[in-house]
């Protein structure tokens, strides 16, 4: 349950959501440098204000303590599921309304529900109360697109890059400095937990100060396209390229012509493109079971550290180490150069074995620091595989395809995740005890891992197969899927 803060920082998962696009705006120049500037660092502090919740890592003891008096029972099987149903009912709606409403309204609406988060963790004590409390989360982690697409809108185009390193370092900083801070609370000045509750919501209250003091961007993905009424000729957006030309073909259904539609059409052929469909399905099926363990892994060491009469509650130093190793392993992803087109299954089978493996030695360890190192390597692992992904969808998608695809893939990984904990950990399921759901993530990542394997020997041998004989292999390296270049639907190709 505490780790929502890495769902709302990861994505996914770990990696920054792809740029929304926007039309090409003409160079800065010296006036309008620091403008910009100036939002992009206020935006950055307000992500890193907004990730400082020191009490976060400890919410779960803080539930099963003597100061709420939940029972292990109630945590599992009846607060945590409301969380999953909870986002993937507002992640769709949440999406349209930050275009339709430029971003800023929808930051506003996180930070308050973060406040609301920490009001109802200081005076709640039922268990509605905490349910409630879960939904608020659900809103939390659906909010996130507005984050890391705004930063875009303040900037040209040729400076995306530079300004989603700023703003997911920015987060990433606050959440460890948020981790270490809390941790230091309960090891060296011995806090309640409510006093932790108290400083989290001191930092929240100051996040949605933040937030009323955001600019307003003047354009969104699809429903603000244009920045203050005309826009050069020169400057058509990629959505309006997208578009064919006049003349070109029969009149369409006025509906037809929507870009929003056009690109929903196109979505097929993405399915036809075999990279895109491993790395999408990987999104979908192995984000579901890495945010399932995120969720539910802090009842799982309060079971551990209570059965071995461990007073001593390490949470908040554990998900320090763990951020720290997943922006290592984020980074480290960049320079790995290997042919993806023909070991990605390879490659992600062999790291999801690990991870079952992981996943075994949680669910049976009654040591609590193995249970610690091994949730740290299993959060590494996957943000490993995160950044990757990411470039070998977006690398050959338009960027308002590129967006629309993810959205699909995290919608679809909300569903799944939602399906799995009504079956296994709602009451009204089966209502499995922690260790039991450790079983179910271990034989499912199990699973995956034979799924990849088999399709990994698949596409090696016909590799293989079909290289010519003394033929030159290619140059090993970080190759995106822009090989397959098959036009999308209108009879575009799928590069921008």
């Amino acid at each position: 349950m505490d780790l929502k803060k890495d769902a709302v920082v990861e994505e996914d998962g770990g990696a920054e959501a792809p740029p929304p696009p926007h039309q090409e705006e003409p160079s800065e120049n010296g006036e309008k440098a620091r403008p910009w500037k100036l939002s992009v660092f206020f935006l950055c502090f307000y992500g890193f204000m907004t990730a400082l919740k020191p009490g976060e890592a400890f919410i779960t003891p803080n539930l099963l303590s003597p100061e709420k008096n939940f029972t292990r029972e109630q945590v599992t099987n009846e607060i945590m599921p409301v969380l999953t149903y909870s986002y993937m009912a507002v992640l769709v709606p949440t999406f349209l309304l930050t275009d339709l409403l430029r971003y800023k309204p929808v930051l506003i609406l996180q930070a308050l529900s973060q406040v609301v988060i920490w009001l109802i963790m200081l005076l709640g004590d039922q268990l509605l109360h905490m349910q409630l409390m879960e939904f608020f989360y659900g809103i939390t982690m659906a909010c996130r697109v507005a984050y890391s697409s705004y930063i875009f809108s303040l900037v040209s185009p040729d400076l995306y890059q530079r300004v989603a390193s700023y703003s997911r370092s920015s987060v990433l900083f606050g959440v460890f400095t948020s981790s270490v801070l809390g941790q230091l609370c309960m090891s060296l000045g011995n806090v309640s937990y409510s006093t932790l509750s108290y400083v989290s919501l001191g930092f929240v209250g100051f996040g949605l100060l933040l937030s009323v003091f955001l600019p307003w961007p003047k354009r969104s993905l699809f429903f603000n396209r244009t920045a203050g009424g005309e826009r050069p000729a020169a400057s058509k957006s990629e959505l309006d390229r997208m578009k064919p030309a006049p003349g070109a073909a029969s009149p369409a259904p006025a509906w037809k012509e929507s870009v929003f539609v056009q690109m929903l059409l196109e979505v097929k052929n993405v399915v036809k493109k075999p990279r895109m469909r491993l790395w999408s399905l990987w999104w979908v099926f192995n984000s579901t079971g890495y945010y399932l363990v995120l969720f539910y892994v802090h009842i799982l060491w309060n079971k551990v550290y209570a059965a071995t009469e461990n007073k001593h509650v390490y949470n908040g130093g554990v998900e320090a180490a763990s951020t720290l190793l997943s922006a290592v392993a984020s980074f480290t992803a960049g320079f790995v150069k290997i042919r993806w087109s023909v070991w990605s299954e390879l490659v992600i089978g062999i790291i999801t074995a690990v991870q079952a493996a992981l996943l075994f030695v949680m669910g049976y360890t009654d040591n609590i620091w193995v249970c610690y190192v091994s949730y740290v390597l299993f959060r590494g692992f996957y943000q490993f595989l995160v950044p990757i992904a990411t470039f070998q969808i977006a690398s050959s998608l338009t960027k308002e395809l590129c967006a629309l695809v993810f959205g699909i893939n995290t919608f679809l990984g909300t569903i799944l995740t939602s399906i799995i904990n009504l079956i296994f950990s709602d009451k009204k399921g089966l209502g499995l005890d922690v260790h039991a759901q450790f079983l179910v993530y271990f034989i499912y990542f199990t699973f995956l891992t034979a799924v990849y394997l088999v399709c990994a020997v698949v596409v090696v041998v016909r590799h293989f197969r079909n290289q010519p004989e003394g033929g030159a292999e290619q140059p090993t390296e970080l190759t995106p899927v822009a090989a397959e270049t098959e036009p999308l639907s209108g009879g575009r190709d799928t590069k921008a």
